[in-house]
């Protein structure tokens, strides 16, 4: 059972061939991952727009998969970022608020100053005199007593 050099060309040339062709298909793209979609809205557009095209293909496809989480978890990101900023605009508003309330309120006491007791002027006070005694037609006895 000898092997000719014929069979052995033709043996090499046909894995030859094999590799040739395997090497000039065309590789399979891998599927975006969802932190790259995240990152790259076009492509996260891209691929909703394939995905909604063809929706038998949209339930199986990892691209769409990773899509439609992608979406979900941008949708998460933003909620609190809408919080954050309706949080600083009532914050804002309450001071614009505070600072009206303030000036009305300086504005009532220019109007009507009150009086402050600690501040007034010192001034001497006499102390009133005494009563007069009370008039009796009788005066009081006085017992003198014997030592």
């Amino acid at each position: 059972m000898s092997i000719s050099i014929k069979s052995i060309a033709a043996y090499a040339g046909l894995g030859a061939v094999i590799l040739a062709s395997a090497a000039c298909s065309p590789r399979p793209i891998p599927p975006m991952t969802v932190t790259d979609l995240m990152e790259d809205r076009v492509m996260l557009d891209g691929v909703l727009m394939k995905c909604n095209q063809n929706a038998s293909k949209a339930r199986t496809d990892e691209n769409c998969v990773n899509a439609r989480i992608a979406i979900d978890r941008l949708a998460n990101q933003s909620e609190p970022a809408e919080e954050a900023k309706r949080a600083a605009e009532f914050e804002r508003s309450r001071d614009q608020l505070r600072l009206l309330q303030e000036k009305q309120r300086r504005e009532e006491e220019a109007k009507n100053p009150k009086v402050d007791a600690y501040h007034l002027p010192l001034v001497p006070v006499d102390p009133a005199p005494p009563p007069p005694p009370p008039v009796n037609a009788n005066p009081p006895l006085v017992r003198e007593s014997n030592p």
